[in-house]
């Protein structure tokens, strides 16, 4: 009597449906987990045929399944798990896995299924299959941009002949962009495949968590591959003198607070970014593209060299003559030996370590800077943080 009490209890309180059915396909009990799943009350369901919890075709199909089995002896459905579609009290439908087991009980046979719902799963999958899809067609945009930078860079090697200087300079450039494209583009492709390849085992266990987790280390890769293509891909147009400046007047004060908008979904834990602006003009004469694309950069380095739970100061000044813009932070500082090389393409400080860069961003900047009659320059102390000012005549 206790085994029964205790068997009963553990049937009531499953989280897998388990329905029991007699050999002519009327449904003797179902629990709880089973009932939710349908939507159905068990007065409605107990007493009928359990193709009602079935579309078509297996409504039709489900009794000749019962009779070819009670007639042959053969064991089609029983002990093998299989994939259907459940049927629920509104008409709409859900996929399910279904393991059908034989009992004999009191001298007759009754058929128990057990249900476990697949909807997540499926869910899960849909979403890696549109999340790959998205990741293949923007690698494939940006592998057509590396031909595309590719090619270019040989094509301007075939037009400084009349310079072996500038022919050494752009094979040197070439060497440095192979090198360090292999190495850039090596860490977040490996991410994607391990993030890939573990999706389909948290997709496998209903683990939601897990997929949406390693979704965001796709996106994040992705975005990654995106800064580097897009850095490699600035230095090409500005070598080729194809970016030309197109000042006009606009609010430094409202275009700072959009960056920082933009901005602050980048950082990390706890990491804020402090605006302040002095003067009382707060007009400039500047192209708003290239000084975003500026601040952006030296935003970027900030959040990337500093750790969690510290701020990161965005400042402003206007006088009568001219437009000072400030970035500091106190993150690992720029070793004093290596700060006369700073803003050399593809060079990095020997303290960077693992941290992801290309090299190029400081060097971009400083080209932005001058074509807007600027300068860049800088105050930094090892492990203490660095200071970025960008300084423009109005």
């Amino acid at each position: 009597m206790e085994s029964a009490k205790l068997l009963k209890a553990v049937i009531e309180n499953s989280n897998e449906g388990i329905i029991t059915i007699d050999d002519s396909g009327i449904v003797e009990t179902i629990n709880p987990s089973a009932l939710r799943l349908f939507n159905y009350t068990a007065e409605e369901v107990i007493g009928n045929n359990i193709s009602m919890l079935m579309p078509e075709p297996y409504k039709s199909q489900h009794d000749e399944y019962i009779n070819k089995y009670l007639s042959t002896g053969k064991k089609k459905i029983i002990g093998i798990g299989r994939e259907v579609l459940g049927q629920k009290k509104n008409g709409s439908t859900f996929p399910f896995w279904l393991s059908i087991s034989e009992v004999n009980y009191e001298n007759r046979k009754i058929f128990t299924g057990f249900v476990q719902d697949l909807s997540k799963q499926k869910e899960a999958e849909e979403m890696l299959r549109l999340y790959t899809e998205e990741l293949e067609e923007v690698i494939r945009e940006r592998t057509a941009d590396l031909h595309t930078m590719v090619k270019r860079l040989e094509d301007a090697k075939d037009n400084v002949t009349k310079s072996l200087q500038k022919e050494k300079d752009l094979n040197r450039l070439k060497s440095q962009f192979v090198s360090m494209a292999s190495h850039e583009f090596r860490t977040p492709l490996g991410s994607v495949q391990l993030s890939a390849s573990l999706i389909n085992k948290y997709a496998e266990k209903n683990d939601i968590e897990g997929v949406h987790k390693h979704t965001l280390k796709i996106r994040n890769s992705v975005d990654l591959l995106t800064n580097i293509l897009n850095d490699f891909l600035s230095l090409d147009r500005l070598e080729g003198g194809v970016i030309e400046p197109h000042p006009k007047s606009f609010n430094i004060v409202k275009f700072s607070e959009e960056i920082i908008e933009e901005m602050q979904s980048m950082t990390k834990q706890n990491q804020n970014i402090v605006y302040q602006h002095t003067g009382n003009i707060g007009t400039v004469y500047l192209d708003p593209h290239l000084l975003k694309n500026a601040i952006i950069n030296l935003i970027s380095n900030a959040i990337k060299y500093s750790g969690e739970n510290t701020f990161i100061e965005f400042n402003t000044y206007i006088s009568s003559d001219k437009c000072i813009i400030e970035v500091k932070d106190d993150g690992i500082g720029i070793p004093e030996a290596d700060q006369k090389h700073l803003l050399e393409p593809f060079f990095r400080a020997n303290n960077t370590g693992k941290i992801p860069g290309t090299g190029l961003g400081l060097n971009i900047v400083k080209q932005y800077a001058h074509l807007m009659n600027g300068e860049i320059t800088w105050i930094s102390k090892l492990d203490e943080g660095t200071t970025f000012i960008l300084i423009f005549k109005q």
